[in-house]
């Protein structure tokens, strides 16, 4: 169960190698969260993630997971939530691609949708369905600004981000009175090693800041945090621009 501060005891992180996850790993680790699964791909990355938990003094487990492997994710996922309550899911795995390439190879773009929009709905579902059955519990969903308003430097990615993000949206207000709380994170540009190399973006954030966002939201049981929280008057001043003249910003 969560502390009297609203923080878990228990995290299953669904992504187990993801800088943003692992960061807020770590931070709720300080806390209160004692228990921690680690669900991703089989790697030395993801055994070094639970290693560098368990230094810190946390009850860390592997489990394979795939996000395209959907016709697994109700077995898998069933396996974990039978060994006892999971007080938070954090939503966390995606890619990035590429989006020169990928508008040359549409099957690349369509390894991005698949990953980030329909490994995430099947994923969310299958974890929402196990915290509703347990009566309590928080689900977040690790969204994007770039869902906000499609970029024509990145309208693959941000496309399945807003689609991830629409149907999170939904499902917090289904669950609305259940005891499952949904919380939608949409952080900015985030330093990690998936985006480096990319031209930095104003208003850039770190894994740390975002898991400092994702504390804060879960005690106050907030619904959507933007990181940084000024990136919300940003984007709803771009969401209002006018077409002809959003495509003409060095966006």
């Amino acid at each position: 169960m969560k502390d009297a501060f609203g923080l878990p005891q228990s995290l299953l992180v669904l992504g187990g190698t993801s800088e943003i996850a692992l960061a807020t790993a770590r931070r709720l680790v300080a806390r209160r969260t004692r228990t921690v699964w680690l669900a991703g791909r089989p790697s030395s990355a993801l055994e070094q993630s639970a290693a560098d938990l368990r230094a810190l003094g946390a009850d860390v487990r592997t489990v394979a997971f795939d996000a395209l492997a959907t016709e697994s994710h109700e077995t898998v996922l069933g396996k974990v939530f039978a060994e006892g309550d999971i007080d938070m899911v954090l939503l966390a795995f995606g890619v990035l691609g590429d989006q020169a390439h990928d508008e040359r190879e549409p099957l690349d773009a369509v390894r991005v949708a698949q990953t980030n929009y329909t490994g995430a709905v099947s994923a969310g579902l299958v974890s929402a369905r196990a915290l509703q059955a347990q009566g309590h519990g928080s689900l977040v969903v690790l969204s994007s600004v770039a869902g906000e308003r499609a970029r024509r430097s990145n309208f693959i990615y941000g496309s399945s981000k807003a689609g991830l993000d629409a149907f999170a949206q939904g499902l917090g207000d289904a669950l609305h009175g259940t005891g499952v709380h949904v919380m939608v994170v949409r952080p900015g540009f985030v330093r990690t090693k998936m985006t480096a190399g990319l031209p930095e973006a104003p208003l850039a954030t770190t894994p740390e800041e975002v898991a400092t966002a994702v504390e804060l939201g879960l005690r106050r049981r907030s619904e959507t945090v933007w990181v940084p929280g000024v990136l919300r008057w940003v984007m709803s001043a771009l969401r209002h621009v006018p077409r002809e003249v959003f495509r003409r910003l060095p966006l």
